[in-house]
């Protein structure tokens, strides 16, 4: 396997959270609060890597490498069914329908 040219990034894997799902529980905040925020209607939305909040629908964010595994649980654990992990082909790594 290689490794990848930026060790802080995974390879390519996105998480998006579909608000219309979201139950505001906060698993995916607990566990992986650099990825995940509440904004203040309640529900969680992804980050950027430099912290920024992004609440538009359908918004995506690159997984930090040390994080694909918190990411991962979140989204297979989450109550609402509502965080997608996407390979960089667009297929669900982790997820509702993965």
């Amino acid at each position: 396997m290689a490794t990848p040219t930026n060790s802080g990034v995974s390879s390519g894997l996105r998480v998006r959270v579909d608000q219309g799902a979201c139950t505001g529980d906060g698993l995916c905040v607990t566990r992986a609060p650099s990825v995940f925020e509440h904004d203040i209607d309640g529900l969680a939305y992804v980050k950027t890597a430099d912290g920024d909040l992004l609440t538009e629908p359908g918004a995506r964010t690159v997984i930090p490498l040390p994080l694909v595994d918190a990411v991962i649980d979140a989204a297979d654990e989450c109550p609402g069914d509502c965080i997608y992990v996407e390979r960089p082909d667009g297929t669900l790594e982790a997820g509702p329908g993965s």
